[in-house]
């Protein structure tokens, strides 16, 4: 009798802890499952670590003077294309840049020129509010930075002279037999002249007027 009673307590007891055991092992995975679940969401809050952002491409500026002189500033505001220092185009004193043909000079001065139209023929003015012909003419081929005499007279034998045939965008077109008058040559048969007092700077046909010599500065 004691011995079988033994056995059934420890039978009794083995069933206990097994239920212990089962019970504290669901346990234990409950609490793991609460625990995981709010790490997973922490993590995928956490700032992911910034991606390296390329470097930055360098700035060009234009080839203009840090502080523009007034002349520079005037001859912008009046059509001139006057380059900055270093630039291809910057007129240089007592030097001319190689790369500048003759002909890219000759668009600059009838560039210039034809941004003056509109303003006031005034015998002896060089600009930059009014312009007689050859003061006209002068301004141009100086924005393109090229001194030419000032009268029409001198012009007339400035540079090389060009046959008709042969006239290109820029040329200096001295008009009648004593050279009174010039204008600056801009394509199809028309140029640009401060014609006489009353007028203003505007393009005529060229046959308007008799073509006494065709010079190209340089």
């Amino acid at each position: 009798m004691l011995a079988s009673g033994h056995c059934a307590w420890r039978r009794a007891w083995r069933e206990d802890w097994r239920r212990r055991c089962a019970r504290l092992c669901a346990a234990v995975l409950a609490s793991a499952v609460t625990i995981t679940a709010p790490a997973a969401s922490i993590a995928s809050t956490r700032p992911q670590p910034r991606r390296p952002y390329p470097a930055a491409a360098p700035a060009f500026r234009l080839a203009t003077p840090r502080h523009p002189t007034v002349a520079h500033r005037t001859e912008l505001a009046h059509g001139a294309p006057v380059p900055g220092p270093g630039s291809a185009l910057a007129p240089v004193p007592g030097a001319r840049p190689a790369a500048l043909t003759t002909s890219l000079r000759g668009e600059i001065a009838l560039h210039f020129a034809l941004a003056q139209r509109g303003k006031p023929y005034v015998y002896g003015s060089t600009g930059l509010q009014s312009y007689d012909c050859s003061g006209l003419t002068q301004r141009a081929w100086r924005a393109a930075g090229v001194a030419i005499p000032r009268t029409t007279r001198l012009q007339a034998r400035t540079g090389s002279p060009v046959p008709l045939g042969q006239i290109k965008r820029g040329d200096l077109v001295i008009f009648y037999r004593d050279a009174s008058h010039v204008g600056i040559y801009a394509g199809n048969g028309t140029v640009v002249v401060a014609q006489r007092h009353g007028t203003t700077v505007t393009l005529e046909p060229m046959e308007s007027m008799p073509v006494y010599a065709v010079r190209r500065p340089r």
